[in-house]
Parts: structure tokens; sequence; C-alpha cells
């Protein structure tokens, strides 16, 4: 009999409840590894859009062709786009109204740009509490099962007069199955959501400083 053919042998023959065990831990891998592969694209994208918006933003000195271009766009915008959207649309609209000081207008567009900004962290930061429950929890669930596993195994042996290594081998063999499974669930879990969290805090603290670059030069146009 081959290695796999042993190997799937031994998780056929597992009790229900570590069978169920396994069952999840290859779901939670499954699922993690398809929100990995996601939220990998998701980020690069988001710093590509990042850099081109701020090589666009810098480079020009009127800034309403490049409003309008990004409100007529038939693409949503998102990060650094979305900021300044908000931005602009607001410090437009105050500045229209009749008897409003200029710092009434300023606070008007940061709290535009705020709200913005917490929308674009919340879609930055989804699916990374999933990928850190994952990476924390899969390796005591597999203990779990392997515990269990471990547990049936011995309390086999006490029903029978002579216990041998052959009795109880396959029994710990197909337990110790599922810390294997905690463990190759849990490991690219923790790794993905290390390395994610580090790009999105990066493009939190770029859209931050953008938000302050783009209210000083709001703030020299509300005062001219």
């Amino acid at each position: 009999m081959s290695t796999e053919h042993s190997f799937l042998d031994l998780i056929l023959n597992a009790s229900l409840l570590v069978q169920f065990v396994m069952f999840l831990l290859v779901m939670a891998s499954v699922v993690s590894w398809a929100m990995i592969f996601h939220k990998r694209k998701f980020l690069k994208q988001a710093k590509q859009y990042a850099n081109k918006f701020e090589s666009d933003f810098w480079s020009v000195e009127d800034l309403s062709p490049l409003y309008t271009r990004i409100s007529n766009s038939r693409y949503e915008p998102m990060g650094m786009e979305k900021i300044f959207e908000a931005g602009f649309k607001e410090f437009v609209r105050l500045r229209k109204q009749e008897h409003i000081e200029p710092e009434a207008v300023l606070d008007g567009a940061q709290r535009s740009m705020r709200i913005a900004t917490n929308k674009e962290m919340d879609q930055l930061e989804t699916n990374l509490s999933f990928l850190a429950t994952v990476g924390s929890t899969s390796p005591y669930i597999g203990l779990f099962g392997t515990v269990w596993g471990i547990m049936n195994s011995f309390q086999a042996l006490g029903a029978v007069q002579q216990a041998t290594i052959s009795m109880v081998a396959p029994g710990i063999s197909e337990a110790l199955i599922a810390t294997a499974m905690g463990l190759f669930a849990a490991i690219p879990a923790v790794i993905a959501y290390n390395r994610f969290s580090y790009d999105v805090e990066r493009l939190i603290n770029r859209y931050d400083n953008f938000t302050e670059e783009f209210a000083s030069i709001l703030h020299r146009h509300a005062h001219s």
C-alpha cells in the first residue's frame, strides 16, 4: 500500500470528532488561501492606484480638471482618489455658500476626508481579522483533535490484556494528522496576516500624509 493511501486510510479510520476537526481545518485553510490571493491582488491594486494618483495630483496646478475626471469616471474611485474627491467636493460646495468663514470650509472638507479615509481603511483591513483568527486558533483546534484521538487510543488499550505498539500506533498517527493540519492552516495565515498588516499600515500612512498635504493646499485656496 502506498504512503498516500495509508495517509487517506488514517483519516477515514479516525473517529467522527477527529474527522470533524480535520474537516474544519481543511475548510479554514481553503478559505484563508482564497482570502490571501484576493487580498494580495487588492493591496497591489491599491498601491498602483496610489502611485498613479500621486503622480497625477502633483503634476497639475489646477485641481478642478482632476476632480472632474475622477467624478465622471465610470470606475469607482478608491484610496487617495476617493479621499481627494470627497474633500474637494465638500470644499467647492461650502465655498459657494454665502457668509461662510474659510475655517468652516476647511473643517467641512477635512471632515469629509476623514470619513472617506475611514471607509478606505475598513476596506483595506477586510478579512485580516479572519486570517488572524485562523492563524491563532488552528493549532489549538488541531491539538484538540490530537488529544481526543490519543485518548481514544489509550482507552482501546485498556480493553486488551497485552498491549503492543502496533495496536496504538495507528490511532496516535491519525490523531497527529489533526495537529499537522492545524499547522498547515495556521502558518500561511500568520505569514499573510503579518505581511498584509504591514502593507495596510503603509497605505494608511500614505493616505494620512496626503490628507494633511491636501488640507494645506485647500487652506491656501480658502484664504486666497
